[in-house]
């Protein structure tokens, strides 16, 4: 890397590390990437990953907490927030924010997978079950969306994605 290198070859670098599992090195580019690009949400919410995945929980939530504080939209923000919450046992905490990304994003399979986890571990039974037929639905509903598309997944947010789904398997 040189120091011409822009926000978004730093990010693409710390993707292709994340996906590696150099999560080390993924908060080194990420970071870079944010040096010259503060509010970019993606890159605070893959570095935020990368620090969940070496379980620094003070700073994935910083992390997530500043993503949501640029994008209050970004569904994938609130609910990598609330897995830092449930690590930390503060299952209501992370309740809340699973119901924000599922208000955000209704079709977001992964909140509802979450929440449906969560309920259950609070004896929420009907609620949880619930959550799951959800899942379910969503997807039957994604995949055949993603046959149509030729199986083909053109962006670096979905890289991005499909590697922080690693999270969800507890």
């Amino acid at each position: 890397m040189t120091e011409n290198q822009t926000s978004t070859q730093w990010f693409e670098t710390g993707v292709q590390e994340f996906v590696g599992g150099r999560y080390e090195k993924s908060i080194e580019l990420f970071t870079r990437c944010l040096d010259s690009d503060d509010k970019n949400a993606l890159a605070l919410v893959s570095r935020g990953a990368a620090y969940l995945k070496l379980d620094m929980l003070d700073q994935a939530w910083n992390d997530f907490d500043r993503a949501v504080a640029i994008d209050p939209g970004y569904a994938r923000a609130y609910h990598m927030r609330g897995l830092v919450s449930e690590k930390r046992r503060d299952d209501r905490t992370a309740l809340a924010d699973f119901d924000r990304a599922i208000e955000q994003d209704p079709e977001y399979g992964a909140a509802y997978y979450s929440r449906a986890t969560l309920h259950a571990k609070m004896d929420n039974t009907e609620k949880a079950q619930d959550d799951i037929e959800m899942v379910a639905h969503l997807g039957s509903r994604n995949m055949e969306t993603y046959m149509g598309e030729n199986n083909i997944w053109h962006t670096q947010h979905m890289r991005v994605e499909d590697a922080m789904e690693t999270e969800l398997q507890r």
